[in-house]
């Protein structure tokens, strides 16, 4: 049996994962490297001029509007306000994932909340266990958070041997982490609280919420309203920042329909015939439309958030002064190893004991996206604080203990490194079978192919037991189809566990000859050539005109002037609408889609790309089959 797919590694990303979420990933694994950057300049100016340091952050800057406005120091600026945009892009793709990615079976939610939570907990525990009696008990949420930027950075440097879902795993527990540690900051470290402030606060965000009910699209509106509510709740004493967070959350995200690119494509078509500046403002805002709000201002603002505000945010708290004398007592401070004991115990350790135990309560419903081991690295993972952490530490700390808290924080990074690596080196050193078997979970695949496939009907190629089926919904003029198709034949060349399925989907609206090439194909397939005329199409997707059709099947021997009856008794239309009909119920409105064992893949249609999905997918065939047999065998 040929397996010889060339990818970087048995279990990198899945074409299972969206597009923003894979998006996401690379954005943050890069981030990261900014991130550490921003904590490195800001030791390097703190130790060069504390002074300095502490005078430019501590400098007051305000914004006014008449005689009314708000002073806050360029640090507070900072971390009140920049980083409510950061967590903003959180609930963004927190949102993504809840309406379309791996967490939109709900039920999928509840282990990785559980060990979310169980984490939090033993981490917390572990702190208090440590500054038990000591003045320094009250900052313990310190040690909740996970930080999501360097968790996800660090995650691109084992993801080679790791499967794709521990990412979805990780990036929960990473949301989750800032739900509770907003929640704390709102409740446990604010200062005294005005309720009148707060509910003028909490009344803004129920008047958006319920525009967004009705329907109201205008973005400056919403904008309008969370500045109110960021004003309010600052006014109040509460954190701000939980506005941002709520604003992502709020933002839906979906697809893009069938009849909202028909109806860009009429535009476009209308800009084509009238070039008026009116015209491609109403083309602009009619292609904007197609694309939900939740990806439009992910793609806006993930950017800024990354490679701006959180480095930033380092640059302004990380900076703490490094000398004998502060690394002697950090090394007896209570505060700093309550955090490395939380962070680097805790962490790992709630996560798989939460996950076991929600496993066993459950008596095996609850099913593991990843196997134990991923599990193992995904607490390591976990076992890193940054970002809310050093936020929690300005709010908990002043002065020394600041200090204190800051070095452990920054220790946290090294040891979640090295304990996720450890983890990763270990696997490696197993058989492939038995590393799959631990590295993969039991869950089931998420299946968005809403028809299966058919072989009685559907047109295959490949064997019928091969680990992976890819089906395409393709348009013989598509020149996206194409470059797709001929990237699956190099895949099958190179793997018999690979089969390849066709299913029209003729997009009339802009390639006229689509329908007529479909049929063609499906009256060639009547008389045993499918395949061969499928080949022919796509080599010749500019000449599908109703004569050229009868020369493409002489050449495979099929009577012309019978092919041309056939084309005008509207032979294989329905056959051809049955495909349609599919992919409007798996919700597919362009070409080339792929679902890969049922899974819609999301993601650019290069050889790497596809080969690592359909590695991925291969991977986990295996491992179901091998659980599959030991089932039966009982």
């Amino acid at each position: 049996m040929k397996h010889t797919w060339s990818t970087p590694g048995p279990d990198a990303s899945a074409g299972s994962e969206t597009t923003s979420v894979r998006e996401f990933l690379r954005t943050e694994t890069a981030g990261a490297v900014v991130l550490v950057l921003g904590g490195l300049a800001a030791l390097v100016w703190a130790n060069v001029a504390p002074e300095g340091y502490e005078y430019f952050w501590h400098t007051p800057l305000s914004v006014r509007v008449g005689p009314h406005g708000i002073t806050l120091t360029s640090r507070a600026w900072i971390n009140s306000g920049l980083m409510t945009l950061f967590f903003f892009v959180v609930g963004l793709e927190s949102r993504r994932e809840f309406d379309m990615g791996e967490l939109r079976e709900r039920k999928r939610l509840v282990l990785p909340f559980a060990a979310a939570v169980g984490a939090m907990a033993l981490s917390v525990l572990g702190y208090l266990a440590v500054t038990r009696g000591t003045t320094a008990v009250h900052g313990w949420g310190v040690a909740m958070s996970t930080d999501t930027a360097l968790a996800l950075g660090i995650l691109g440097t084992i993801s080679s041997r790791m499967p794709p879902r521990l990412r979805i795993f990780v990036l929960t527990i990473a949301v989750v982490d800032d739900f509770f540690s907003i929640g704390v900051i709102a409740v446990a470290y604010s200062t005294s609280v005005s309720w009148t402030a707060l509910a003028a606060g909490v009344l803004a965000l129920a008047v958006l919420l319920g525009l967004r009910g009705l329907g109201v699209r205008r973005g400056a509106v919403y904008l309008g309203l969370a500045c109110v509510a960021w004003v309010a709740f600052l006014r109040s004493g509460v954190d701000p920042v939980v506005v941002g967070l709520l604003m992502g959350m709020l933002t839906y995200a979906y697809p893009a329909g069938r009849s909202d690119l028909s109806r860009a494509t009429e535009l476009f078509r209308d800009f084509r015939q009238q070039p008026t500046p009116e015209m491609e403002r109403s083309v602009r805002l009619g292609i904007a439309s197609v694309i939900s709000p939740n990806d439009r201002l992910q793609r806006l603002f993930h950017p800024w958030a990354s490679f701006v505000i959180v480095p930033l945010f380092a640059l302004a708290n990380a900076g703490v002064s490094i000398d004998a004398h502060q690394l002697a007592l950090a090394s007896t401070s209570p505060i700093t190893w309550g955090i490395l004991l939380g962070y680097g115990l805790g962490k790992p350790a709630g996560v798989l004991l939460a996950s076991f135990l929600v496993i066993r309560l459950s008596r095996g419903r609850m099913r593991t996206l990843v196997g134990w081991v991923a599990l193992g690295a995904g607490g390591g993972l976990a076992a890193v604080g940054f970002t809310v952490s050093l936020l929690l530490a300005t709010l908990a700390f002043h002065g020394r203990q600041l200090a204190e808290a800051k070095i452990g924080i920054l220790c946290t990074i090294p040891c979640s490194f090295v304990l996720s690596w450890a983890v990763t080196w270990v696997v490696s050193l197993l058989p492939r079978p038995r590393r799959m078997k631990y590295l993969i979970g039991r869950a089931e695949t998420i299946i968005d192919l809403q028809v299966p496939v058919d072989p009685a009907r559907d047109h295959i190629k490949g064997s019928g037991d091969a680990l992976v089926t890819v089906v395409v919904y393709g348009d013989y003029e598509c020149p996206h189809c194409v470059e797709a198709e001929s990237v699956i034949r190099r895949l099958m060349t190179d793997s018999d566990d690979l089969r390849d399925v066709w299913r029209h989907l003729p997009l009339t609206d802009v390639h006229p000859h689509a329908q007529l090439a479909a049929q063609a194909a499906e009256i060639a397939g009547a008389a045993g050539c499918f395949w061969e005329m499928h080949d022919l199409l796509l080599s010749r997707r500019g000449a599908l005109r109703t004569g050229d059709l009868p020369r493409y099947a002489a050449r495979l021997g099929i009577d012309a002037a019978d092919f041309s009856r056939a084309l005008r008794g509207r032979e294989g239309v329905a056959r051809v609408a049955e495909d349609v009909a599919s992919a409007d119920l798996s919700g597919v409105v362009g070409t080339p889609t792929f679902f890969i064992n049922g899974r819609r893949f999301y993601g650019v249609h290069t050889p790497a790309a596809l080969s690592t999905a359909v590695r991925a997918a291969a991977d986990r065939a295996v491992v179901k089959r091998a659980a599959s047999g030991l089932a039966g065998g009982r």
